[in-house]
This record gives C-alpha cells, structure tokens and sequence, in this order.
C-alpha cells in the first residue's frame, strides 16, 4: 500500500483525498491513507502544488466549520468567508513548517486545523474588540478633543516612519504601508498590487510576521511614539 500511495500521481492522490473528507463528514469508514500521503508530500517534501492541491481538498471543509461556529455571526462582519479560510490556511502551513506535527490519522490533521481556525477567528474579534475600546475617548478628555479631530500630516508620518523602524525588510513594510496606512484588505491588495503581491496566503503570512514582529518590540514602539 505504502509503495502504491508513493507512486500515485498527485491529482489522482487530490481525488482520493476529497473522497476520503466527503466519507469522514458523513462518518462513513474509508481509506485515510491517501491524505495522509498527500499531506506528506506537502510538509515533508514541501511541494508547492502538492500544498495547493491539499488546500483545495480540505477548503470545504474548513467552510463548513465557519459556518456553524458559534462566532461566525460576528466574525464575518469584521472580514470574508474566503479571507478566513485563507488566513487558516496560512497560519496552519507556517505551524507545520516551523515545527512539523506527528499526524498518525486524518483525525488529527482535521483537529489542528479546526484549532487553527478556531484560533483566527478568536484573534480577529478580539483586535476588533481592542480597536474598539481604544478609539473610544474617555470622558475626562472627550470635551477637550474635537470628535473630528485626525492626526496632522506631521504627526501622521512620524508615527509610521517610528513603525517603519521596527520593519526590517522591505516587503514587510510595504505590506504594512498598504494594509495599515492605505487600509486595503488582502483581497484588494491583490487586486491592486498583483505585480507585487498576487498570492493572499503570503499576504497572510508576512502580516503575522510583521504583528509578531511589532509585538515583540512593542517597549521600543511605545518609546518611539512617546507613549508612557
């Protein structure tokens, strides 16, 4: 068997797969061994499309979990279906790159990817959440701010270049220019930008590097920008 699952051709291996989830969704025994094997390839030999034909099979299943999470209501008014399908893909391909997991069953290898997603979705509405709490003024101070009030163009670029500083590369400070000073989604940064960012899973992967990044320095950005 495991002689025959190595030779398969990688399409054929992709169809097996998707007929493997479509049995375990309906809890009906089947073979996993063929997406163990196109797993495999994926992390272990780290194939490109053995990845992106992996990705296609379990897309809907990763969908189907959205939908019945008990956060999807509020999670899809804050970014798209397809954004958080993507960005679990991409948090799920960086974790089994950096520390490569021991999957003994397809069971497993859903598991961690349910936690994944379970993850994103936790993390977007909690930064929802914190923008929300900062950008409401407190009361001492909401009769000496004019609501209208935005920074000046000075102020402005002060506090990007101060986060510009904490920005090593230069591909990461563009993707931090065009997400959070021009506020594009990744959607739109590929449909804008395609000539420099046409794939939104690394999108997704440099934005956690760049927020890892600017957390792990937050002291210093603190200081930068003058905050006690």
């Amino acid at each position: 068997m495991e002689e025959t699952l190595s030779e398969l051709n990688l399409t054929v291996l992709a169809n097996y797969c998707t007929l493997e989830l479509q049995r375990a969704r309906r809890h009906q025994p089947g073979d996993e061994g063929y997406c163990l094997e196109l797993f495999r390839r994926a992390v272990e030999q780290q194939t490109d499309q053995a990845w992106t034909l992996l990705q296609q099979c379990l897309s809907e299943t990763v969908r189907l979990w959205l939908r019945t999470h008990p956060g999807m209501g509020q999670a899809l008014q804050h970014d798209s279906e397809e954004n958080y399908v993507a960005l679990t893909f991409s948090r799920f391909w960086q974790a089994v790159q950096e520390h490569p997991p021991e999957f003994p069953s397809l069971k497993a290898v859903l598991s961690y990817l349910h936690a994944t997603l379970h993850g994103v979705i936790i993390d977007i509405l909690r930064s929802y959440q914190r923008r929300q709490e900062i950008a409401l003024p407190q009361p001492e101070t909401s009769v000496l701010l004019n609501e209208e009030e935005e920074f000046d163009d000075e102020e402005r670029s002060y506090t990007w270049e101060s986060i510009q500083s904490l920005l090593p590369h230069e591909r990461e400070r563009r993707l931090a220019y065009l997400l959070y000073y021009c506020g594009l989604k990744p959607r739109e940064i590929v449909l804008r930008c395609s000539d420099e960012f046409s794939d939104i899973k690394e999108i997704y992967r440099l934005n956690h590097n760049l927020i890892d990044r600017l957390r792990r320095n937050r002291e210093r950005l603190r200081w930068l920008l003058g905050i006690d």
